[in-house]
């Protein structure tokens, strides 16, 4: 079988490759992307990439026949542009509506222990932990959930975890109208205890400050109230 000579990778360019994916290194804080990368719908990616990995299987000499694997493609597929990679498509960013702090709360408000699933971007294996948010209104508001909900959306991308970490804070200061913002994700990345180093004791811990949170003090409580524990 003659080999596509595009797709021959020398031995300098498989090391930067590996180094790149094992340093976890990323090269723009926004998610890099085409300019075209929605021209075609949702139904016609899922129907591209359920080709492409249909293919991917019977390269690796699976029986797509079998009853257990003939539909894999397409819930791949499927699994992949309308899932764990929405977050791609800026139309499935949640509204984040303001509201007025008639409360007159002027102090530390603190989102913690939200679920945190995404994507390693160098092997497309799974990163999962928790994300802790806070932030000091400048006198608008947003529901709790919206909070929880900018998280995931940009989880669903193929991610670097420090990209993820800054992308929710400049996105929560431009929502909330405010600087005063804090984020720290603690994660565990499926490339670092399934592959390579196979540790699976390890976790990464980013954190990403802005305005107030840049003050000792302050940072100081946000990060005691996400470490305390509760009992409800």
């Amino acid at each position: 079988m003659s080999k596509d000579k595009t797709t021959v990778l020398d031995a300098k360019t498989i090391e930067i490759y590996e180094e790149a994916g094992d340093q976890h290194m990323l090269t723009t804080i926004d998610t890099p992307m085409r300019a075209d990368a929605f021209d075609l719908s949702d139904d016609e990616k899922v129907e591209k990439i359920q080709n492409h990995f249909k293919e991917i299987m019977d390269i690796l000499g699976l029986d797509l026949t079998d009853d257990s694997l003939k539909g894999t493609p397409y819930r791949v597929a499927k699994m992949y542009v309308k899932e764990i990679f929405g977050g791609l498509n800026p139309a499935n960013k949640p509204k984040m509506a303001l509201f007025d702090n008639k409360y007159q709360y002027n102090e530390m408000l603190v989102e913690k222990n939200i679920v945190l699933q995404s994507t390693c971007e160098h092997h497309f294996l799974p990163i999962y932990g928790k994300a802790h948010v806070a932030y000091i209104s400048s006198g608008r508001v947003i529901g709790l959930s919206k909070i929880n909900r900018l998280v995931q959306h940009f989880a669903k991308r193929p991610q670097v975890q420090e990209r993820l970490t800054i992308q929710i804070l400049e996105d929560l200061k431009k929502a909330l109208e405010t600087e005063d913002v804090a984020v720290y994700i603690d994660a565990k990345h499926m490339c670092v205890s399934t592959r390579g180093i196979k540790d699976n004791a390890s976790s990464t811990i980013t954190s990403a400050y802005s305005g107030a949170f840049k003050n000792e003090n302050t940072r100081k409580e946000f990060l005691t109230a996400i470490h305390s524990q509760q009992d409800y």
